[in-house]
């Protein structure tokens, strides 16, 4: 008789190349969650998903009953299904805040990302690259202060800002600055993370070569 694979309950539709999806594959990989990540080119979608999810969207995930296809509602959903780690405060207060982040690194920086990403070679991107990098290197000061970003301990908005830190050499941005430091010094503890290591596709691994 041969061996039988016990399929995993959860399965995550996952643009190999996108930062929104990788930010749950980085709460799929604290979690340690047993999921099974397909990856999709988004230009051709499996018919599945159209089945699945009423956008065809990217990332979905797919947990018994429940689809899901925000990414935000996906990793705050993970986190109340596998509580251990926590990766969102307890404190309704501190809670609120991580949620405030989130959204301030959602409006302030994933459209500028999504817009150089879309058309590198664009003149709006060389604005949003300046941007961006003037931006990042505003908010430095603060991935100082605590271990992680404004917190003692790694938590979701840690989650939305990796994979954008990851992604810097395909935005075609550097951060040699001596008032990057702080942040150099954050992207170096977060990407050697072995849940970060694990979270990553093989087209992100070779963004950093």
């Amino acid at each position: 008789m041969g061996v039988v694979t016990k399929r995993s309950s959860m399965t995550f539709f996952s643009d190999p190349a996108s930062h929104y999806s990788h930010r749950v594959r980085i709460v799929l990989a604290e979690k340690g969650v047993t999921v099974d990540i397909v990856d999709v080119d988004p230009d051709n979608p499996p018919a599945e998903l159209a089945d699945l999810n009423p956008y065809n969207a990217l990332p979905t995930l797919v947990d018994r009953d429940l689809v899901l296809y925000e990414p935000n509602i996906m990793m705050e959903y993970l986190d109340e299904r596998f509580p251990h780690p926590p990766l969102l405060p307890v404190y309704p207060v501190a809670r609120a805040n991580s949620r405030l982040m989130i959204h301030r690194v959602q409006k302030d920086w994933c459209g500028l990302v999504d817009k150089i990403l879309a058309e590198p070679n664009a003149k709006a991107s060389d604005a949003a690259r300046k941007e961006l990098r003037e931006g990042l290197l505003a908010a430095a000061p603060l991935f100082g202060e605590m271990p992680f970003f404004l917190s003692e301990e790694f938590t979701i908005v840690d989650c939305c800002i990796a994979p954008i830190l990851w992604r810097l050499p395909a935005l075609g941005i550097d951060l040699n600055d001596k008032q990057a430091k702080p942040l150099q010094k954050y992207m170096d503890s977060i990407f050697s993370r072995e849940s970060f290591k694990a979270s990553l596709s093989d087209v992100e691994e070779d963004m950093r070569g």
